[in-house]
C-alpha cells in the first residue's frame, strides 16, 4: 500500500540541509533566501529548460522578489566550456548564487559554475589530485541550492563535480569541500516524468554507488551501513519506478537511494566508474548505463576479494540465494527486468580505445579502492570483457 504524500515530507541535515517531499520546489525562493542568494542563476540543461518544471522553478523564485536568469548551454557529459559559459554569465548578470536543476550533467555543470565563479585559476588547476583543492579562495565560492529530478547520481550532496577534459576526452573531477551545496530539494514529483529507460539507467547509477562504496576496501562501517539500505531500498522499489513511473513513493525512496549512495561512495568507488569515466568521455554514453553495463562484470572480476562481504549483503537483501552467487543473481535479473543492455558494443562502443581507456582508468581517482588491484592489462581486459560478452576468465 501506498504512503500519503505527507507521510514522505521531512527536513534533514545530513550531509547537508535537505527538504525532502512532493511539492517542496514550492520553497525554492525561500530555500535561497535562507543561504543569502538574491540573484540566483538557475543552471539546468537545454531539454529540461523547455519544461514546464523549470517555468515553475523560475516563477517560484520570481515570487519570492529574486531576480534570476537560465543558463542550459550544457550538454551531457558536460564539457569545460559549458562551465567557463556560465561562469561568464554569471558574472556579467551579477548573480551571488546557483540553482543546479537537473540531472547530474546540470547539478555538475551548476556547482562547477558556483565553485569557478570567483577564482582567478583556470578549472583543471583544481582537479581532485594531491591538495588541490587548497588553492581555491573560500571568497569566491559561491552558494549553490540543487534540486535533483532524476534519481541517480547523487551529486545534490556531493563535494565533487565531474567535468569531461575536452582535449583529452577525460573525465575529471573538480574537488573542494565547499563545492557541496549548502541546501538540497529533493521533490519526488519533478521525477514523476523521467521516461522508464532513463529511470533504469540512473538507478542503475545508484545501484553502483552504493554497491561499490559497500565493496571498497577500508572501515567505515556507517558508509557500508547507508549501502545496504540504498541497495535495500533499489531492490524494492526501482522495478516498480520502472514500470509505474507516476507511483510517488517509488519515485521517493528511489530520490532517497540515490542520495545515499552519494553519501556512501565517500568511502570509495571501483572498477565500473573508473572504466565508465573514460568510456563516457571518449563516447559521449550515459553514465548511469555505462555503470549498469560494467557492473556485472566488475563484480565478478572482484568475486576472489568481496565474496565474504556479498554473504552478509545477500542477508540483509533478503535475496533467496544466499553469498556472491545470490547478490549476482539478483543484479542479472534485475539488469534484465529493466532491459539494460548486456556488452558495451550494444551501445555503439567498439574495442579501438582499449589501450587508452586501460591507461585512463587506471588514472582515475575511483580506481585506487577498487577491492582487487588494479593494473592495466587487468583493466584492459576487464573492458574487453564488457565490450564484447565475454565472461571468460571473470
Amino acid at each position: 500500500m501506498s504512503l500519503e504524500p505527507s507521510s514522505l515530507t521531512a527536513n534533514w541535515n545530513y550531509p547537508t540541509a535537505i527538504r525532502f517531499g512532493p511539492g517542496r520546489i514550492a520553497e525554492l525562493g525561500s530555500v535561497c533566501r535562507a543561504a543569502g542568494i538574491a540573484r540566483p542563476l538557475l543552471v539546468t540543461d537545454a531539454g529540461l529548460a523547455r519544461l514546464p518544471m523549470v517555468a515553475g522553478a523560475l516563477g517560484h523564485l520570481a515570487d519570492a522578489g529574486l531576480q534570476a536568469q537560465l543558463f542550459c548551454d550544457i550538454q551531457p557529459n558536460p564539457v569545460a566550456a559549458n562551465v567557463i559559459a556560465g561562469v561568464g554569465m554569471f558574472i556579467t548578470g551579477g548573480h551571488d548564487g546557483v540553482v543546479a536543476f537537473g540531472g547530474g550533467s546540470a547539478l555538475d555543470a551548476g556547482k562547477a559554475i558556483a565553485f569557478l565563479s570567483g577564482q582567478s585559476r583556470p578549472i583543471w588547476d583544481f582537479e581532485d589530485v594531491g591538495d588541490n583543492w587548497t588553492r581555491a579562495d573560500l571568497k569566491g565560492i559561491a552558494p549553490t541550492v540543487a534540486v535533483p529530478t532524476t534519481a541517480g547520481t547523487g551529486s545534490e550532496v556531493g563535494r565533487v563535480s565531474v567535468i569531461t577534459d575536452e582535449e583529452t576526452r577525460i573525465k575529471r573531477l573538480i574537488f573542494h569541500p565547499r563545492i557541496m551545496p549548502v541546501a538540497v530539494i529533493e521533490d519526488p514529483a519533478l521525477t514523476l516524468g523521467v521516461p522508464p529507460h532513463l529511470t533504469a539507467a540512473t538507478g542503475m547509477d545508484a545501484l553502483a554507488h552504493c554497491l561499490e562504496a559497500y565493496c571498497a576496501p577500508g572501515f567505515h562501517p556507517m558508509a557500508d551501513g547507508i549501502a545496504v539500505e540504498g541497495m535495500r531500498l533499489i531492490r524494492q522499489w526501482l522495478p516498480i519506478a520502472y514500470r509505474d513511473g507516476s507511483h510517488m513513493e517509488a519515485r521517493a525512496r528511489m530520490l532517497v537511494a540515490a542520495t545515499m549512495g552519494a553519501a556512501a561512495f565517500q568511502k570509495g568507488l571501483g572498477a565500473v566508474h573508473s572504466l565508465s569515466h573514460p568510456i563516457g568521455a571518449m563516447y559521449g554514453a550515459h553514465h548511469g548505463l555505462l555503470n549498469a553495463v560494467l557492473m556485472p562484470y566488475v563484480l565478478a572480476f572482484n568475486r576472489p576479494v568481496i565474496a565474504p562481504k556479498m554473504d552478509v549483503l545477500a542477508q540483509a537483501l533478503g535475496l533467496p540465494e544466499r553469498g556472491f552467487d545470490g547478490v549476482s543473481a539478483w543484479i542479472g535479473g534485475l539488469c534484465r527486468e529493466l532491459a539494460i543492455p548486456k556488452t558495451l558494443a550494444e551501445l555503439g562502443i567498439d574495442d579501438r580505445k582499449a589501450d587508452a581507456i586501460a591507461r585512463a582508468a587506471l588514472a582515475d581517482p575511483t580506481a585506487p579502492t577498487n577491492p582487487v588491484p588494479l593494473e592495466e592489462a587487468a583493466v584492459r581486459a576487464l573492458f574487453l570483457q564488457a565490450q564484447r560478452g565475454n565472461t571468460a576468465g571473470l
